[in-house]
């Protein structure tokens, strides 16, 4: 093993998630690009006496798709969406020719596999211990994409999960950027996975009264900056990016898609689930990312917001923008893809930085859908209700997670100066 002295390039070359919005990247793409909803009342849960009955819920998915029927009954439903969502990454990838010692696997949950959790816990109170499912301990804890995949693709490089709730997959991306940028490894397969509609996690948001109870207009539920915002709409899903340094890109011909050039970590220390005033710690993880991308802040074209619906963060974000961008506040383009997504709490951060990644290859910006009523404290160019055309450079997304965490990726377009 050798460590670079230097700074390293790093290159995104593949991408892949499962959303409500489509269980491929490319059609969920498209779904935000129309600007649909995948918002929908809960089907897979009984949600009599929840105040919150809504969520973006994937359907009709089918694990045995992505691995065999003896493995899906031994994954919890985020890993199994870990799983469809690197498939659609690595679709077109051989890897015969990698040396698999340098490629690692760092994938991020904020919940991990709570549905298993609430099913043995159910088995433990009615038939007692001896039933209970001896795979019930890999199956929940978080770090089990991570195992699994690194098992199935042969990637033997530094392999763990990053925990910082809705912040987690954006941590991941940057511990991973941080890993290849030091010379630690080579290649790294990472992003985030979270599968909480659950009768306990939805309980738990609905008793924060953290959740939209917009209960008989689904599709309109989720409206961040909205004036009449009312909470956030829980998701679920994947994203999954492989990140590699330039050299080893080039020498396996991998495509380069963009450029991820900047992470911004930063904690509030303010509140448990609040943001600091006016986004202090959000001020500083874009100020940090921007730093370490040695970009300026009249250099961002566009930014995927947290943006999640809440009265709270939206306005400490706005607050946060304009405080790092001044002026050009006014002339950047901001969307939060989670008005038809929903928040996919640890992995929303890698869906996002797959949207702006994608926004950056098609010149096209997906829409803030909802924008009815305007907040005077929000007043900003969210990119109300439809798709934008416009050449971008530079992409900034933020994500910010209960405990005060922030992460802020910056990606540009790749030029090879």
């Amino acid at each position: 093993m050798s460590v670079s002295p230097q700074p390293r390039r790093v290159m995104i070359t593949a991408m892949g998630c499962a959303t409500a919005a489509g269980l491929d990247m490319e059609s969920s793409w498209q779904s935000m690009l129309a600007g649909k909803s995948a918002v929908t009342k809960i089907e897979s849960i009984d949600t009599d006496g929840f105040a919150s009955k809504i969520a973006a819920e994937i359907k009709d998915f089918d694990p045995t798709n992505y691995m065999d029927a003896k493995e899906a009954r031994r994954t919890d439903r985020s890993v199994q969406l870990s799983y469809c969502a690197t498939r659609d990454c690595l679709r077109d990838r051989n890897f015969d020719n990698v040396d698999g010692d340098r490629v690692g696997v760092v994938i991020g949950s904020g919940i991990g596999g709570i549905i298993t959790l609430e099913k043995q816990h159910e088995v433990l109170l009615k038939r007692g211990p001896n039933k209970l499912s001896p795979f019930f301990i890999p199956m929940m804890i978080s770090d089990m994409s991570s195992g699994q995949i690194s098992i199935a693709y042969q990637f033997k490089g530094p392999n763990y999960a990053a925990v910082s709730a809705c912040a987690s997959s954006g941590n991941a991306i940057a511990d991973s950027f941080l890993l290849i940028r030091s010379g630690l490894t080579d290649a790294v397969l990472t992003g985030g996975t979270e599968a909480s509609v659950t009768a306990l996690s939805l309980g738990g948001f609905c008793a924060l009264r953290a959740l939209s109870t917009r209960n008989d207009e689904p599709e309109k539920a989720s409206r961040p900056f909205d004036l009449k915002r009312d909470g956030f709409v829980l998701g679920e899903g994947a994203g999954i990016l492989f990140l590699e340094e330039l050299e080893h890109a080039r020498k396996h011909g991998s495509p380069i898609i963009a450029e991820l050039v900047g992470v911004g970590l930063t904690g509030d220390a303010h509140h448990i689930t609040s943001p600091a005033p006016n986004g202090e710690g959000a001020v500083r993880a874009m100020k940090q990312a921007l730093e370490v991308a040695g970009l300026k802040p009249s250099e961002v074209d566009y930014i995927n917001a947290h943006g999640t619906s809440t009265q709270l963060n939206d306005a400490s974000e706005t607050a946060a923008i304009k405080e790092v961008f001044g002026d050009h506040a006014a002339n950047l383009k901001i969307s939060s893809t989670k008005s038809m997504h929903g928040h996919i709490l640890g992995a929303g951060a890698a869906v996002e930085l797959i949207v702006s990644v994608l926004t950056i290859r098609d010149g096209k910006i997906a829409p803030t859908i909802n924008q009815e009523f305007p907040d005077p404290e929000c007043d900003l160019d969210y990119v109300p209700n439809e798709m934008q055309s416009q050449d971008v450079n530079v992409a900034l997304s933020n994500s910010f997670g209960f405990g005060g965490h922030n992460c802020t990726l910056i990606v540009k377009r790749y030029t090879e100066a």
